[in-house]
């Protein structure tokens, strides 16, 4: 092998042992989490079915229809609860490892991007939670029709408020993205705005893909994604005001 192919073999080398070392520290922090979680699985399956156990008629309460679903179920909680917890700690790893090669402006938009989405994730778990579930849950336990004890299974409640949560969370990113595609340079922050009257569809359309069959989760996330859009589009055209005035005092 010659000393051009060893000189280029070995940064691809040394960038695949980082990126198994970051990997590994991803996978430690989601099982150290875990681990300190799961004494508390059922605590916590309690505080997230609260919304669901509050709004349910009297006399009536949520059942187990599975053998081993008392212990998946919340178990499988807290896999998802030790994710979402070292979520700072998976970012952090993920910004070390593409900093590096980004160039010092790209690093002072990136680095409160980075920070504001973590933020925004929890904002949307948050809304989620206190906003949406009391909501939608009601909506489903008072249509109940007469005769009809309404008991919903754990882990049928648990995949519904999961996908609430992951709906939501993914949704308060929408800033995020807008902010990068505009300070990228792939649409400008005019021509975003232009195609408001598509965007406000398919806001409706992703609603409708991921929440209960009901209008109000539907309504509830298309509302603050849309609202979210607008908020990105105005950032997005500071970013990029920001950037300009840097370059022309350079």
């Amino acid at each position: 092998m010659s000393n051009a192919e060893q000189d280029q073999g070995q940064p691809l080398l040394a960038h695949l042992t980082e990126l198994r070392d970051r990997l590994l520290r991803i996978v430690l922090a989601v099982l150290v989490c875990t681990l300190a979680l799961f004494p508390f699985a059922n605590t916590i399956y309690s505080f997230v079915a609260e919304p669901m156990q509050r709004l349910l008629p009297e006399g009536t309460s949520m059942i187990a229809t599975e053998i081993a679903s008392t212990f998946l179920t919340p178990f499988k909680l807290v896999l998802v609860s030790a994710f979402c917890l070292a979520m700072p700690v998976i970012l952090h790893q993920v910004w070390q490892f593409i900093s590096p090669g980004m160039y010092r402006h790209e690093k002072r938009i990136a680095a409160p991007l980075l920070a504001s989405s973590v933020v925004l994730f929890y904002a949307g778990l948050a809304f989620a939670y206190y906003v949406v579930f009391p909501l939608v849950f009601g909506f489903f336990s008072g249509i109940t029709p007469e005769g009809v004890n309404y008991t919903p299974d754990i882990s049928r409640f648990l995949d519904t408020a999961l996908k609430l949560f992951l709906a939501f969370g993914v949704a308060f990113e929408i800033p995020i993205a807008t902010v990068l595609v505009i300070s990228s340079g792939v649409i400008t922050a005019n021509e975003l705005a232009a195609k408001r009257p598509y965007i406000i569809i398919a806001c409706f359309v992703v609603g409708m893909l991921l929440t209960p069959p009901d209008v109000i989760s539907q309504v509830l996330l298309a509302g603050p994604m849309w609202l979210l859009f607008e908020i990105g589009i105005v950032f997005g055209r500071l970013v990029k005001k920001t950037r300009a005035n840097s370059d022309e005092q350079q």
